[in-house]
């Protein structure tokens, strides 16, 4: 069941990406050759508007391929990306009437993706992770209506922790840590996840007074980390229309951040190959969450679905964006490059970058997969 779950959350993650670039480059004359779900063999697919549409055999990805490209594709996966190869039936379907007509007087095919402004580019590549980002709101506004959001109110001081020296008391509230505000109690949690022992700048609220202090948190050798002291989840609130819209922002808000933590600990060398997953170990841990919330009834099982959802969709996004060549972020820099200096980078060195970028990506994407196997047994 973990692995149906996985691999449909996965593609409504996935659909939403593709569509934010197939939206804009429709909106903006682009012509679309292909909007595909999965990798590898085509298994279902048809044609309307000159565009193709198709599902195929991998749930590993999905494919925006626009006419005119490089044949390197738009769209990435959670892995970082995978192109789709341009099959013998699309070009052969580039080549009849659904293909864009040529603009004689300009020389340019009408709707090809190079020819488009390179602000409309820009606008249509970045559009996917954006859309990422907003399903990750949507599902948000769904928990944080349903459930409420987590307010940073500590439940529990442990009496011999960093944080009852520091002054906190049960019900306190917690609104600053080292200057940053805190809307979320996992927002307190992550802090304390990722502290290597330094001060910890604390600003709190009690009966209405705000009151700051300094926790040094204790080092815990059988969990070879460090705890403030706290224990407990926070006090879930409904917050109304306005205070959903605006939980639901801190809640995408705290996955971006999330993934951006984990992506500098991996730098740092502080992640091992065993704290990363690729397709089998999230489709593991789907499975684990819906054992889990199994006994608690459907709708348990829906909102802790949706919570996974948020973070896949917000990770993918984030992931999208960084500046790696094949992955999004690696084409609005030539792009944006291109915007500053007034002409486009050669194409046949951009794809060349981009080509390494991918063998790269596939290379991680086996590593992580035989990694995600080898967990296993």
């Amino acid at each position: 069941m973990g692995i149906v779950l996985f691999i449909l959350i996965f593609c409504v993650v996935v659909i939403a990406h593709e569509f934010g670039h197939f939206i804009i480059a429709k909106m903006n004359g682009i012509h679309v050759v292909e909007f595909s779900v999965g990798m590898g063999p085509c298994i279902f697919s048809f044609t309307k508007g000159g565009t193709k549409y198709a599902i195929r055999l991998l749930p590993l990805g999905g494919a925006c391929m626009f006419e005119g490209e490089d044949g390197l594709n738009l769209a990435e996966d959670e892995s970082g990306g995978e192109p789709a190869e341009k099959s013998a039936e699309m070009k052969s379907a580039e080549k009849t009437d659904a293909s864009p007509v040529r603009d004689t007087q300009l020389g340019k095919k009408s709707g090809a993706f190079p020819d488009a402004p390179v602000f409309v580019r820009i606008a249509t590549v970045i559009a996917g992770p954006i859309f990422n980002f907003i399903l990750a709101f949507f599902f948000s506004m769904i928990i944080v209506g349903s459930y409420g959001a987590d307010m940073p109110v500590v439940t529990t001081v442990l009496e011999d922790g960093a944080a009852y020296e520091a002054g906190l008391r049960d019900g306190d509230k917690i609104v600053r840590m080292d200057g940053n505000k805190i809307h979320l109690y996992r927002e307190i949690s992550l802090r304390s996840m990722l502290n290597r022992g330094e001060n910890i700048e604390v600003t709190y609220e009690r009966d209405g007074e705000t009151y700051q202090t300094v926790i040094t948190p204790i080092y815990d050798e059988a969990a070879q980390r460090y705890y403030m002291g706290l224990s407990g989840v926070g006090q879930y609130v409904k917050p109304g229309f306005a205070g959903t819209l605006k939980y639901s922002a801190y809640e995408v808000g705290y996955w971006i951040e999330t993934t951006f933590k984990s992506l500098e600990l991996l730098i740092q060398g502080q992640v091992t190959k065993d704290d990363v997953s690729g397709p089998v170990g999230m489709a593991q841990t789907v499975n684990n969450i819906y054992n889990q919330s199994k006994p608690d009834g459907v709708f348990y099982i829906w909102l802790n679905m949706l919570n996974f959802a948020i973070l896949l969709s917000a990770n993918l996004g984030v992931l999208n964006l960084l500046p790696f060549p094949a992955l999004d972020g690696g084409r609005l820099v030539f792009l944006v490059v291109e915007a500053v200096r007034g002409k486009p980078v050669p194409p046949e060195k951009e794809g060349f970058v981009h080509m390494i970028g991918m063998v790269c990506l596939m290379v991680l994407m086996v590593f992580v997969l035989y990694n995600d196997i080898a967990k296993l047994f």
